[in-house]
């Protein structure tokens, strides 16, 4: 099932509206704590581990609704794990996490039971919206869960992607797609460029904050452009989205 929090987010609960539990498995303690930050923003309870024996039993006593595991472990690879989280829990949905975008390690992780899968480095609000869709698929939330966001007249599919104004089509790049998206889930929040660099962006991003200024631009071009504008800009503090006639 879904509701909305006090911020405006469109929050994906199970079916019983009891948090979601995601277990983050990776050995770079930076990795899962940013993702955990992330995650538990999504109102989400998280566990996390830093190699397959901790994993396994972490599973064993959490009970996890998804796992985002690292295919790379000090202690067994993440095959290994995941075979042995299929004989305890043969239904959750497995998010790998790889650092080689070779195909031959994709087909590997999917052919072995993994569900998905993000190359690193990745944007958080990429490996977010990955897992809301495979609890979404799995049953694990409510089926009839909501994937529109809308803010006024502005309307984002999470699904299959489709982004309207006022019923005319909007074609996004992938990266506009997903500061929009960031946008739309935290409808009149300021949001800082450092929190769009963490979510949209590579968790280790190496390149200057003038990338969110260049981006907002695109999207005020195909979002505002010749429209009552609801991309704002609060200066020194960051990017907001509102309804034009709010």
């Amino acid at each position: 099932m879904t509701t909305t929090s006090p911020q405006g987010r469109t929050e994906v609960l199970r079916a019983d509206g009891s948090p979601v539990r995601v277990l983050v498995v990776d050995d770079e303690q930076s990795i899962t704590e940013l993702l955990s930050m992330a995650l538990r923003y999504e109102g989400w309870r998280i566990r996390s581990a830093g190699d397959g024996a901790d994993a396994l039993r972490a599973a064993r006593e959490f009970r996890p609704d998804a796992v985002v595991l690292d295919m790379m472990l000090p202690d067994m690879d993440g095959l290994t794990v995941l075979g042995r989280l299929r004989r305890e829990l043969p239904d959750v949905p497995v998010l790998f996490l790889t650092a080689k975008d070779v195909v031959e390690d994709r087909i590997a992780g999917l052919t072995a039971g993994g569900d998905d899968y993000v190359t690193k480095p990745f944007g958080l609000e990429e490996v977010v919206a990955r897992l809301r869709g495979l609890i979404r698929r799995s049953g694990a939330a409510d089926r009839r869960a909501e994937s529109v966001l809308v803010v006024g007249d502005l309307t984002l599919d999470e699904d299959s992607h489709e982004v309207t104004r006022a019923g005319d089509d909007i074609h996004l790049t992938a990266t506009e797609f997903e500061l929009l998206r960031f946008l739309m889930r935290n409808p009149r929040r300021v949001l800082s460029k450092a929190q769009i660099l963490d979510r949209v962006w590579s968790y280790d991003f190496g390149g200057q904050a003038n990338v969110v200024e260049l981006y907002i631009s695109y999207l005020r071009r195909k979002i505002d452009a010749g429209r009552e504008p609801m991309i704002h800009t609060r200066r020194g503090a960051g990017y907001l989205i509102k309804s034009a006639v709010s």
